[in-house]
């Protein structure tokens, strides 16, 4: 099993959705986040004052999939989320070790 996390702009949350639901995926959890990497933030004008927006809105992209689908996921986030701009996001992946569904106890793959 594995937990594949995706950091995209925020505009393209609708179109990574479906990519996502076409593949198979059944959920995720999305989390509004701010911060920045090679983008810098940028600086804007209001009332006649400049001020600097150092962390920019992202959103944070949790899948957790089984290891056969972590391909298949991961094309589907980059065919949906890229601009070719920078600021375009990353993706990572990480092992889970367990996964437990509340409601019904079940365990690793069939919670998921």
């Amino acid at each position: 099993m594995k937990k594949v996390t995706a950091i995209i702009k925020p505009f393209k949350l609708d179109d990574v959705r479906e990519a996502l639901t076409e593949t198979g995926v059944h959920g995720l959890t999305v989390s509004e986040v701010r911060g920045f990497g090679r983008q810098r933030g940028h600086t804007e004008l209001y009332r006649g004052a400049e001020y600097r927006i150092d962390f920019l809105p992202k959103v944070q992209l949790d899948i957790l999939v089984t290891a056969s689908q972590v391909d298949l996921v991961i094309d589907a986030i980059l065919k949906a989320a890229q601009t070719g701009k920078v600021g375009d996001g990353k993706i990572w992946v990480q092992d889970l070790e367990t996964v437990v569904r509340i409601r019904t106890e079940e365990r690793d793959e069939d919670a998921i």
